[in-house]
């Protein structure tokens, strides 16, 4: 691999073309709709496929692919007009039966579960002309059209060759030119883009398992960007402004230390309580991850418009923690921790085993390697007591209402919240989704650790790049630098 960065102490001058990103997990596949890894829509959502709509820096849907949209009155018929100027990058038009493919494909092709709940709404899609289309949902939904900014709207080239886990086909600014799994994703230009041209010729995302590897490779020149630091202890590092800047802002990724609902134990609210009550979060935030983030005490960041800060909800108290296990009966409690080889993962492992042993809580921590492992073992088959992931994708609360998910969370009341929530006015919305955090909170249906900053550190001079996390998306096209 041929590695030309701006900063390169070997580099005769700065090459304004390429750019080099350093990142953690790497995507699995590169077929958004057949995986959930987040890794995926960070490299390809906007940059390779484009969605009618998609989030701004502020959480706003804006049009992409869609020059505009109108919703009827019932709130059920959603009518978009595509940009006329749209191609894919092969050179095909994109047109609304395209968009209606995709569409169709994700409600009656084996997509993932996720997706597959997310266009389960739609009740019809139709191609009214070359650049409109209709789409028919089967009740009023606030989250539909929010969804597809996202994977489940991703529009993919109907007739193109080749694998779409290796091969990606969409209508973005870049392609891929190279897929290593582990190790990097290749994007160069796309030389057929229909909108706006990116600045950078080609991009390249490189994976370190080792954060401070990650940090080393920035400070030595071969990184232009590190897309979320994974080391904060070290951040003092990039303090240096004719070197580096720092882009601090908020981001969607809860920590959360995930219970299994369905396991004997976690199953009774008090020991989940009990649990809750005897983890010091501050502590843990100041050890793990340099006091960067927030508190939060339910699914919901500040950027969401329902937040409330929830944070007090169970303050650290381990003495009730022993009163409520002891009412439970449960003496002698061993509880396995998987978690996924992530350095927030790993080290808040450490803390929560020894702070659980306070109260006599014995934690057997078994780290699984991300994303295979983890996303196999505990995402799909469930098989865990606790665990610690952070989740990424916007407004997940409404994960907590379905059972089969791997919380194994199954609470009809949240349930009915969520489903009223989704049909009702924006006010209605707001307020249904407060109740629902709440519940969630009071009911320690798991335990949220901290939210994760977005501490990005960039090469002096490269401009664009949003402070908040809004979308799953490492949006490529808004990022310059201040000599291309």
């Amino acid at each position: 691999m041929v590695v030309l960065t701006a900063c390169s102490p070997n580099s005769g001058e700065d090459d304004l073309s390429r750019l080099n990103i350093g990142a953690t997990a790497a995507p699995p596949t590169l077929d958004p709709t057949a995986s959930d890894a987040a890794a995926i829509p960070q490299v390809l959502l906007y940059n390779v496929y484009e969605t009618l709509v998609k989030l701004d820096s502020t959480g706003e849907l804006i049009p992409l692919l869609a020059q505009r949209w109108q919703v009827s009155p019932d709130r059920l018929t959603y009518t978009f007009d595509l940009d006329p100027q749209a191609t894919f990058a092969s050179g095909a038009p994109l047109t609304a039966e395209s968009v209606v493919w995709n569409i169709e494909r994700m409600t009656n092709e084996d997509t993932t579960a996720v997706l597959a709940q997310q266009m389960s709404v739609v009740e019809s899609a139709t191609a009214v002309d070359e650049d409109t289309l209709t789409v028919t949902l089967k009740q009023p939904s606030n989250n539909w059209l929010f969804n597809m900014a996202s994977s489940a709207g991703v529009v993919m080239e109907p007739d193109a060759a080749g694998d779409r886990a290796q091969t990606p086909a969409g209508s973005g600014p870049y392609t891929v030119s190279t897929f290593a799994p582990g190790q990097r994703v290749v994007l160069s230009k796309s030389e057929q883009y229909w909108g706006t041209p990116p600045r950078f010729d080609e991009v390249t995302f490189r994976y370190f398992a080792d954060p401070n590897a990650m940090n080393s490779a920035m400070l030595s020149g071969q990184l232009d960007i590190i897309s979320n630091l994974q080391a904060p202890q070290s951040i003092d590092q990039f303090e240096d402004p004719a070197r580096f800047s720092i882009v601090r802002g908020t981001t969607n990724g809860e920590v959360v230390l995930s219970y299994n609902n369905e396991s004997p134990a976690l199953s009774d609210p008090r020991v989940r309580q009990a649990i809750t009550l005897a983890i010091d979060r501050a502590s843990l935030l100041r050890t793990v991850w340099n006091n960067e983030g927030m508190l939060i005490g339910s699914m919901v960041p500040p950027t969401d418009p329902w937040y409330e800060d929830l944070s007090e909800r169970w303050p650290y108290d381990p003495d009730r923690a022993r009163e409520l296990l002891a009412e439970a009966g449960a003496t002698d409690l061993v509880l396995r921790l998987r978690v996924p080889t992530l350095p927030y993962a790993t080290a808040s492992a450490r803390t929560i085993a020894a702070q659980l042993a306070e109260v006599g809580i014995r934690v057997e921590v078994d780290e699984l390697e991300f994303p295979a492992r983890w996303l196999d073992v505990v995402l799909t088959q469930a098989d865990y007591d606790m665990s610690i992931v952070s989740h990424v994708e916007p407004r997940d609360i409404v994960k907590f209402a379905d059972p089969d998910y791997y919380f194994r969370y199954d609470n009809p009341e949240f349930q009915r919240l969520i489903a009223e929530a989704d049909t009702a006015d924006e006010a209605t919305q707001i307020e249904l989704m407060r109740q629902a955090a709440k519940l969630l909170a009071d009911d320690a249906a798991a335990n949220w650790l901290f939210l994760l900053p977005n501490l990005v550190i960039a090469r002096a001079g490269i401009t664009g790049i949003s402070p908040n996390a809004t979308s799953l998306s490492f949006d490529l096209t808004t990022l310059a630098s201040a000599r291309n």
